[in-house]
Protein backbone atom coordinates (compact mmCIF):
# COMPACT_ATOMS: atom_id res chain seq x y z
CA UNK A 1 0.00 0.00 0.00
CA UNK A 2 1.31 3.46 -0.86
CA UNK A 3 0.15 6.46 1.12
CA UNK A 4 -0.85 9.03 -1.49
CA UNK A 5 0.30 12.62 -1.42
CA UNK A 6 -2.62 14.83 -0.45
CA UNK A 7 -4.48 16.82 -3.06
CA UNK A 8 -2.63 19.95 -4.05
CA UNK A 9 0.69 18.94 -2.50
CA UNK A 10 3.64 18.88 -4.86
CA UNK A 11 5.55 15.62 -4.81
CA UNK A 12 8.98 16.54 -3.51
CA UNK A 13 10.13 12.94 -3.10
CA UNK A 14 8.40 9.92 -4.67
CA UNK A 15 8.44 6.51 -2.99
CA UNK A 16 10.13 5.07 -6.10
CA UNK A 17 11.19 6.52 -9.44
CA UNK A 18 10.80 3.86 -12.12
CA UNK A 19 10.89 6.36 -14.99
CA UNK A 20 14.40 7.48 -14.09
CA UNK A 21 15.59 3.90 -13.70
CA UNK A 22 14.22 3.03 -17.14
CA UNK A 23 15.67 6.15 -18.76
CA UNK A 24 19.16 5.26 -17.56
CA UNK A 25 19.20 2.07 -19.67
CA UNK A 26 16.62 3.00 -22.31
CA UNK A 27 18.89 2.58 -25.34
CA UNK A 28 19.92 -0.92 -24.27
CA UNK A 29 16.32 -1.83 -23.50
CA UNK A 30 15.14 -0.64 -26.91
CA UNK A 31 17.82 -2.69 -28.61
CA UNK A 32 17.11 -5.87 -26.59
CA UNK A 33 13.33 -5.62 -27.03
CA UNK A 34 13.82 -4.93 -30.73
CA UNK A 35 15.75 -8.18 -31.06
CA UNK A 36 12.81 -10.08 -29.57
CA UNK A 37 10.42 -8.38 -31.96
CA UNK A 38 12.68 -9.14 -34.91
CA UNK A 39 13.11 -12.80 -33.95
CA UNK A 40 9.45 -13.30 -32.91
CA UNK A 41 10.69 -15.08 -29.76
CA UNK A 42 7.68 -13.89 -27.86
CA UNK A 43 7.11 -16.81 -25.43
CA UNK A 44 10.15 -18.28 -23.68
CA UNK A 45 12.74 -18.24 -26.47
CA UNK A 46 16.39 -17.13 -26.59
CA UNK A 47 16.09 -14.01 -24.42
CA UNK A 48 14.50 -15.98 -21.58
CA UNK A 49 17.03 -18.79 -21.87
CA UNK A 50 19.93 -16.32 -21.77
CA UNK A 51 18.56 -14.62 -18.69
CA UNK A 52 18.00 -17.96 -16.97
CA UNK A 53 21.66 -18.86 -17.46
CA UNK A 54 22.88 -15.47 -16.26
CA UNK A 55 20.61 -15.33 -13.23
CA UNK A 56 21.48 -18.89 -12.17
CA UNK A 57 25.12 -17.82 -12.14
CA UNK A 58 24.29 -14.60 -10.29
CA UNK A 59 22.53 -16.48 -7.48
CA UNK A 60 25.14 -19.23 -7.34
CA UNK A 61 22.67 -21.88 -8.44
CA UNK A 62 22.93 -24.51 -11.13
CA UNK A 63 19.45 -23.91 -12.57
CA UNK A 64 17.03 -21.04 -13.08
CA UNK A 65 13.52 -21.45 -14.51
CA UNK A 66 11.79 -18.27 -15.62
CA UNK A 67 8.04 -17.98 -15.03
CA UNK A 68 5.35 -15.37 -15.44
CA UNK A 69 5.30 -13.96 -11.87
CA UNK A 70 6.73 -14.30 -8.42
CA UNK A 71 3.47 -15.84 -7.26
CA UNK A 72 3.78 -18.58 -9.87
CA UNK A 73 7.39 -19.12 -8.83
CA UNK A 74 6.31 -19.82 -5.25
CA UNK A 75 3.42 -22.02 -6.32
CA UNK A 76 5.43 -24.17 -8.70
CA UNK A 77 8.39 -24.40 -6.31
CA UNK A 78 6.17 -25.74 -3.55
CA UNK A 79 4.60 -28.27 -5.93
CA UNK A 80 8.06 -29.39 -7.01
CA UNK A 81 9.05 -29.74 -3.34
CA UNK A 82 6.18 -32.20 -2.88
CA UNK A 83 3.65 -29.95 -1.12
CA UNK A 84 0.08 -31.06 -1.76
CA UNK A 85 -3.43 -31.40 -0.30
CA UNK A 86 -3.49 -32.05 3.43
CA UNK A 87 0.06 -30.81 3.99
CA UNK A 88 1.09 -27.86 6.13
CA UNK A 89 3.72 -25.23 5.35
CA UNK A 90 5.12 -23.04 8.13
CA UNK A 91 5.58 -19.42 7.10
CA UNK A 92 5.44 -15.83 8.28
CA UNK A 93 2.28 -13.75 8.69
CA UNK A 94 4.18 -10.52 7.93
CA UNK A 95 4.60 -10.62 4.17
CA UNK A 96 2.81 -9.89 0.92
CA UNK A 97 -0.07 -12.36 0.69
CA UNK A 98 1.34 -14.24 -2.33
CA UNK A 99 3.55 -16.18 0.06
CA UNK A 100 0.45 -17.77 1.55
CA UNK A 101 -1.48 -17.90 -1.73
CA UNK A 102 1.15 -20.27 -3.08
CA UNK A 103 0.62 -22.65 -0.16
CA UNK A 104 -3.15 -22.56 -0.61
CA UNK A 105 -2.87 -23.10 -4.37
CA UNK A 106 -1.18 -26.43 -3.59
CA UNK A 107 -4.14 -27.47 -1.46
CA UNK A 108 -2.00 -27.15 1.66
CA UNK A 109 -2.55 -25.12 4.82
CA UNK A 110 -0.40 -22.14 5.78
CA UNK A 111 0.69 -22.39 9.41
CA UNK A 112 1.99 -19.11 10.74
CA UNK A 113 4.83 -18.49 13.16
CA UNK A 114 5.78 -15.15 14.65
CA UNK A 115 8.64 -12.98 13.43
CA UNK A 116 11.90 -11.77 14.89
CA UNK A 117 11.15 -8.51 16.76
CA UNK A 118 14.16 -6.75 15.20
CA UNK A 119 14.15 -7.81 11.54
CA UNK A 120 10.55 -8.89 11.00
CA UNK A 121 11.67 -12.13 9.34
CA UNK A 122 10.48 -15.59 10.36
CA UNK A 123 11.70 -16.51 13.85
CA UNK A 124 13.37 -19.97 13.63
CA UNK A 125 12.40 -20.92 17.19
CA UNK A 126 8.76 -19.98 16.57
CA UNK A 127 8.84 -21.82 13.25
CA UNK A 128 10.09 -24.99 14.94
CA UNK A 129 7.32 -24.81 17.52
CA UNK A 130 4.80 -24.66 14.66
CA UNK A 131 6.04 -27.86 13.00
CA UNK A 132 3.62 -30.79 13.16
CA UNK A 133 3.40 -34.28 11.72
CA UNK A 134 1.71 -32.75 8.65
CA UNK A 135 4.36 -30.12 7.96
CA UNK A 136 6.06 -30.60 4.59
CA UNK A 137 8.03 -27.36 4.17
CA UNK A 138 9.21 -24.09 5.66
CA UNK A 139 8.66 -21.01 3.50
CA UNK A 140 10.91 -18.15 4.67
CA UNK A 141 10.69 -14.58 3.34
CA UNK A 142 13.68 -12.26 2.84
CA UNK A 143 11.68 -9.28 4.04
CA UNK A 144 12.34 -5.80 2.58
CA UNK A 145 15.57 -7.12 1.06
CA UNK A 146 16.95 -8.43 4.39
CA UNK A 147 17.66 -12.19 4.35
CA UNK A 148 15.74 -14.35 6.78
CA UNK A 149 17.73 -16.33 9.37
CA UNK A 150 18.24 -19.00 6.73
CA UNK A 151 21.03 -21.01 8.34
CA UNK A 152 18.98 -21.59 11.49
CA UNK A 153 15.85 -22.26 9.44
CA UNK A 154 17.76 -24.81 7.38
CA UNK A 155 18.78 -26.51 10.63
CA UNK A 156 15.11 -26.66 11.66
CA UNK A 157 14.20 -28.11 8.27
CA UNK A 158 16.96 -30.72 8.53
CA UNK A 159 15.91 -31.80 12.03
CA UNK A 160 12.37 -32.45 10.85
CA UNK A 161 12.99 -33.69 7.30
CA UNK A 162 11.38 -30.65 5.67
CA UNK A 163 12.03 -28.70 2.50
CA UNK A 164 13.21 -25.13 3.05
CA UNK A 165 11.98 -22.80 0.30
CA UNK A 166 13.39 -19.28 0.22
CA UNK A 167 11.02 -16.50 -0.84
CA UNK A 168 13.64 -14.06 -2.13
CA UNK A 169 11.12 -11.92 -4.04
CA UNK A 170 12.50 -8.73 -2.46
CA UNK A 171 16.14 -9.75 -2.10
CA UNK A 172 17.88 -9.57 -5.47
CA UNK A 173 21.55 -9.10 -4.64
CA UNK A 174 21.25 -9.38 -0.86
CA UNK A 175 23.76 -11.61 0.92
CA UNK A 176 23.94 -13.63 4.12
CA UNK A 177 27.28 -14.85 5.39
CA UNK A 178 28.75 -13.97 2.01
CA UNK A 179 26.21 -16.12 0.13
CA UNK A 180 23.72 -14.55 -2.29
CA UNK A 181 20.02 -14.53 -1.55
CA UNK A 182 18.46 -17.33 -3.53
CA UNK A 183 21.27 -19.76 -2.75
CA UNK A 184 19.57 -21.17 0.36
CA UNK A 185 17.06 -23.97 0.68
CA UNK A 186 15.95 -26.65 -1.72
CA UNK A 187 14.49 -24.01 -4.03
CA UNK A 188 14.34 -20.22 -3.99
CA UNK A 189 11.88 -17.90 -5.68
CA UNK A 190 12.13 -14.39 -7.10
CA UNK A 191 9.65 -11.80 -8.31
CA UNK A 192 10.63 -9.30 -10.98
CA UNK A 193 7.63 -7.03 -10.51
CA UNK A 194 8.61 -3.59 -11.88
CA UNK A 195 9.28 -2.01 -8.49
CA UNK A 196 11.73 -4.70 -7.39
CA UNK A 197 15.50 -4.08 -7.33
CA UNK A 198 15.59 -6.16 -10.52
CA UNK A 199 12.31 -5.25 -12.17
CA UNK A 200 10.74 -6.27 -15.46
CA UNK A 201 8.54 -4.12 -17.69
CA UNK A 202 5.56 -6.11 -16.44
CA UNK A 203 5.18 -9.37 -14.54
CA UNK A 204 7.89 -12.03 -14.27
CA UNK A 205 9.41 -14.44 -11.75
CA UNK A 206 11.93 -17.24 -11.43
CA UNK A 207 12.76 -20.37 -9.45
CA UNK A 208 16.38 -21.29 -8.78
CA UNK A 209 17.73 -24.58 -7.45
CA UNK A 210 20.70 -26.96 -7.41
CA UNK A 211 18.54 -30.00 -8.08
CA UNK A 212 18.15 -30.97 -11.76
CA UNK A 213 15.01 -33.00 -11.06
CA UNK A 214 13.33 -30.08 -9.29
CA UNK A 215 14.33 -27.70 -12.08
CA UNK A 216 12.93 -30.09 -14.67
CA UNK A 217 9.64 -30.38 -12.78
CA UNK A 218 9.22 -26.60 -12.48
CA UNK A 219 10.10 -26.23 -16.16
CA UNK A 220 7.46 -28.82 -17.04
CA UNK A 221 4.79 -27.37 -14.74
CA UNK A 222 5.19 -23.85 -16.16
CA UNK A 223 4.36 -25.06 -19.70
CA UNK A 224 1.24 -27.20 -19.43
CA UNK A 225 3.20 -30.16 -17.99
CA UNK A 226 4.08 -31.70 -21.32
CA UNK A 227 7.23 -33.72 -21.77
CA UNK A 228 6.72 -33.66 -25.50
CA UNK A 229 4.16 -31.83 -27.56
CA UNK A 230 0.56 -32.95 -26.90
CA UNK A 231 1.71 -35.41 -24.21
CA UNK A 232 0.83 -33.99 -20.76
CA UNK A 233 2.04 -36.01 -17.79
CA UNK A 234 0.34 -34.19 -14.88
CA UNK A 235 -1.76 -31.14 -14.10
CA UNK A 236 0.18 -28.25 -15.59
CA UNK A 237 -0.06 -24.48 -15.76
CA UNK A 238 0.43 -21.68 -18.23
CA UNK A 239 3.14 -19.82 -16.33
CA UNK A 240 5.60 -19.18 -19.14
CA UNK A 241 7.84 -16.11 -19.17
CA UNK A 242 7.43 -13.92 -22.24
CA UNK A 243 10.43 -13.03 -24.36
CA UNK A 244 10.19 -9.28 -23.89
CA UNK A 245 10.53 -9.66 -20.12
CA UNK A 246 13.51 -11.95 -20.62
CA UNK A 247 15.16 -9.26 -22.73
CA UNK A 248 14.39 -6.45 -20.28
CA UNK A 249 15.70 -8.44 -17.34
CA UNK A 250 18.82 -9.43 -19.22
CA UNK A 251 19.69 -5.75 -19.65
CA UNK A 252 18.80 -4.76 -16.11
CA UNK A 253 20.71 -7.62 -14.49
CA UNK A 254 23.94 -6.01 -15.71
CA UNK A 255 23.09 -2.92 -13.63
CA UNK A 256 21.73 -4.64 -10.52
CA UNK A 257 24.90 -4.49 -8.41
CA UNK A 258 25.42 -0.79 -9.12
CA UNK A 259 21.80 -0.08 -8.21
CA UNK A 260 22.13 -2.06 -5.00
CA UNK A 261 25.32 -0.20 -4.08
CA UNK A 262 23.40 3.06 -4.50
CA UNK A 263 20.63 1.72 -2.27
CA UNK A 264 23.17 0.73 0.39
CA UNK A 265 24.66 4.22 0.31
CA UNK A 266 21.18 5.71 0.64
CA UNK A 267 20.41 3.42 3.59
CA UNK A 268 23.61 4.58 5.31
CA UNK A 269 22.62 8.21 4.76
CA UNK A 270 19.18 7.58 6.25
CA UNK A 271 20.88 6.03 9.26
CA UNK A 272 22.83 9.25 9.81
CA UNK A 273 19.91 11.58 9.12
CA UNK A 274 17.50 9.75 11.43
CA UNK A 275 19.92 8.84 14.20
CA UNK A 276 18.73 11.58 16.61
CA UNK A 277 14.99 11.19 16.00
CA UNK A 278 13.26 9.87 19.14
CA UNK A 279 10.30 7.61 18.46
CA UNK A 280 11.75 6.20 15.22
CA UNK A 281 12.94 2.60 15.16
CA UNK A 282 15.44 2.24 12.33
CA UNK A 283 15.65 -1.02 10.36
CA UNK A 284 17.87 -3.61 12.02
CA UNK A 285 20.58 -5.55 10.20
CA UNK A 286 21.35 -9.00 11.61
CA UNK A 287 24.96 -10.16 12.00
CA UNK A 288 26.29 -11.49 8.71
CA UNK A 289 23.45 -9.97 6.68
CA UNK A 290 24.02 -7.55 3.80
CA UNK A 291 20.56 -6.33 2.75
CA UNK A 292 19.87 -4.99 -0.73
CA UNK A 293 17.42 -2.43 0.70
CA UNK A 294 14.44 -3.09 -1.54
CA UNK A 295 12.57 -1.05 1.05
CA UNK A 296 13.78 1.20 3.86
CA UNK A 297 11.24 0.61 6.62
CA UNK A 298 11.20 2.48 9.90
CA UNK A 299 8.71 1.92 12.68
CA UNK A 300 6.75 4.72 14.36
CA UNK A 301 3.66 4.98 16.52
CA UNK A 302 0.69 6.79 14.95
CA UNK A 303 2.04 5.53 11.64
CA UNK A 304 -0.96 6.58 9.56
CA UNK A 305 -0.96 10.08 11.04
CA UNK A 306 2.78 10.45 10.45
CA UNK A 307 2.37 9.28 6.85
CA UNK A 308 -0.44 11.74 6.21
CA UNK A 309 1.57 14.66 7.61
CA UNK A 310 4.58 13.68 5.49
CA UNK A 311 2.32 13.53 2.44
CA UNK A 312 1.20 17.09 3.20
CA UNK A 313 4.85 18.09 2.79
CA UNK A 314 5.14 16.28 -0.55
CA UNK A 315 6.91 13.13 0.66
CA UNK A 316 5.39 9.85 -0.45
CA UNK A 317 5.59 6.84 1.86
CA UNK A 318 4.32 3.28 1.84
CA UNK A 319 3.08 0.61 4.23
CA UNK A 320 4.45 -2.90 3.79
CA UNK A 321 2.21 -4.42 5.12
CA UNK A 322 -0.73 -2.97 7.08
CA UNK A 323 -2.70 -6.20 7.75
CA UNK A 324 -0.90 -9.42 8.72
CA UNK A 325 -1.88 -12.41 6.62
CA UNK A 326 -3.43 -14.27 9.56
CA UNK A 327 -5.91 -11.40 9.98
CA UNK A 328 -6.82 -11.10 6.29
CA UNK A 329 -10.49 -11.94 5.54
CA UNK A 330 -9.36 -14.49 2.96
CA UNK A 331 -7.84 -16.56 5.78
CA UNK A 332 -10.60 -16.12 8.35
CA UNK A 333 -11.30 -19.87 8.19
CA UNK A 334 -7.98 -20.52 9.90
CA UNK A 335 -9.52 -19.05 13.05
CA UNK A 336 -6.84 -16.57 14.04
CA UNK A 337 -7.48 -13.50 16.16
CA UNK A 338 -5.57 -10.33 17.06
CA UNK A 339 -2.81 -11.14 19.50
CA UNK A 340 -1.95 -14.53 18.01
CA UNK A 341 1.34 -13.25 16.55
CA UNK A 342 2.19 -10.09 18.47
CA UNK A 343 5.53 -9.29 16.84
CA UNK A 344 4.08 -9.50 13.34
CA UNK A 345 1.12 -7.40 14.42
CA UNK A 346 3.45 -4.79 15.92
CA UNK A 347 5.31 -4.53 12.62
CA UNK A 348 2.04 -4.19 10.71
CA UNK A 349 0.84 -1.43 13.03
CA UNK A 350 4.03 0.65 13.01
CA UNK A 351 5.96 -0.01 9.75
CA UNK A 352 6.48 2.94 7.40
CA UNK A 353 8.43 2.68 4.13
CA UNK A 354 10.45 5.77 3.26
CA UNK A 355 11.43 6.70 -0.31
CA UNK A 356 14.16 4.35 -1.57
CA UNK A 357 15.49 3.96 -5.11
CA UNK A 358 18.94 4.00 -6.73
CA UNK A 359 18.81 7.61 -7.89
CA UNK A 360 17.59 9.20 -4.66
CA UNK A 361 19.69 12.24 -3.86
CA UNK A 362 21.12 13.43 -0.56
CA UNK A 363 18.86 16.48 -0.87
CA UNK A 364 15.78 14.32 -1.29
CA UNK A 365 16.74 12.25 1.72
CA UNK A 366 17.19 15.38 3.80
CA UNK A 367 13.70 16.45 2.71
CA UNK A 368 12.37 13.05 3.85
CA UNK A 369 14.12 13.37 7.22
CA UNK A 370 12.81 16.90 7.72
CA UNK A 371 9.28 15.83 6.84
CA UNK A 372 9.48 12.90 9.25
CA UNK A 373 10.86 15.17 11.99
CA UNK A 374 8.03 17.65 11.45
CA UNK A 375 5.45 14.87 11.34
CA UNK A 376 6.66 13.65 14.72
CA UNK A 377 6.73 17.25 16.00
CA UNK A 378 10.31 16.78 17.21
CA UNK A 379 12.46 19.88 17.70
CA UNK A 380 16.23 19.94 17.33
Amino acid sequence: MTVSVTAGAAVAVPLVDLRAQTAAVRADLDRAVGEVLDSAGFVLGPAVAAFEADFAAYTGRAFCVGVDSGTSALHLALLAAGVGPGDEVVTTPHTWISTSWAISYCGARPVFADVDPATGTLDPAAAERAVSARTRALLAVDLYGHPADLDRLQAVADRHGLALVEDAAQAHGARLGGRPAGSFGRLACFSFYPGKNLGAAGEAGAVVTEDPALAARVRRLRDHAHERRHHHVELGYNARRDGVQGAVLGVKLRHLDAGNDARRAAAARYGELLADLPGVVAPAVAPGADPCWHLYVVRVEDRDGVAARMADRGVATGVHYPVPVHLQPAYAALGHAPGDFPQAERFARTCLSLPMFPGITTGQQRTVAEALRAALDVRR
